[in-house]
């Protein structure tokens, strides 16, 4: 378990990173990754499972449209999946056990303490980004009925789609570097010390603004590799969301010193 602490722990000095670093938390985060594969499996199937379920009911409901803007937030509650993953690097680093009790505990004790405040803060940020999306769809597209037999994605290239497309690529961008800048290294911080959510995600923002090229780049080969994962019906991420878990791990071991 994590050590007690009857105060908030000092904030870690911010650190520099080099675009090369980016190669070098990916290879360790796939060693990681091959060190503990069932815990990268466990932790990820949560994930997986919950982007299946939201394909599956909008399905159902005739409502396929809103999978695209689903698709495209549904990276944004990546960081929050990777907790666990977090822990078995942090466990792998300093060599104590991979035990299932022990990491799961670690895991379920962050009920108490700050993670669930960021979650919250990832979880609202995501569902405003759908309400945004709705509100696109219904300005560039207008309202209308789809029947079982419509072909929803050959409506983004017609007419105002790819206009909404390019507007609404626009907005989640901003919504996606808002959120990859608050928890890149606030997560993993709020998972090792003791310390409060909002100064967490600051000391987060100030990190990824004084790395701001290298940030950048990390965060354009986080969200290309999600989407890789997610293509094939999510089952990618069985293996890109555990190497990227392991290596946001790793790369806040270099944007916050020690």
């Amino acid at each position: 378990m994590l050590e007690e602490s009857l105060g908030p722990d000092p904030v870690p000095e911010i650190g520099e990173v080099a675009v090369s670093d980016i190669g070098d938390v990916l290879k360790l985060g796939w060693q990681d990754f091959l060190r503990a594969p069932l815990f990268g499996i466990f932790f990820s199937a949560v994930y997986v499972a919950g982007g299946l379920l939201l394909w599956k009911i909008y399905g159902i409901a005739g409502q396929q449209w809103w999978l695209a803007p689903v698709a495209v937030g549904f990276p944004l509650l990546a960081p929050f999946a990777a907790v666990g993953l977090y822990e078995v690097s942090r466990r792998i680093e300093r060599g104590a056990p991979l035990a299932w009790g022990e990491v799961l505990g670690v895991v379920f004790a962050q009920k108490d303490r700050q993670i669930p405040a960021m979650a919250a803060v990832i979880i609202v940020i995501f569902l405003f980004w759908v309400f945004v999306a709705h509100a696109l769809f219904a300005l560039f597209m207008g309202l209308r009925a789809f029947t079982s037999g419509t072909d929803i994605f050959s409506l983004f290239f017609q007419g105002n789609g790819p206009l909404m497309l390019l507007v609404g690529g626009a907005i989640g961008a901003g919504f996606a570097a808002v959120l990859f800048s608050t928890t890149v290294a606030g997560l993993p911080l709020l998972l090792e010390r003791e310390v409060d959510f909002v100064t967490a995600m600051i000391h987060s923002v100030q990190a990824v603004i004084r790395n701001l090229r290298p940030m950048a780049i990390w965060a354009a080969v986080i969200a290309a590799l999600l989407f890789v994962g997610m293509v094939p019906l999510f089952l990618g991420l069985f293996v890109v969301l555990p190497v990227l878990g392991h290596a946001t791990w790793h790369m806040y071991r270099r944007l916050l010193k020690a």
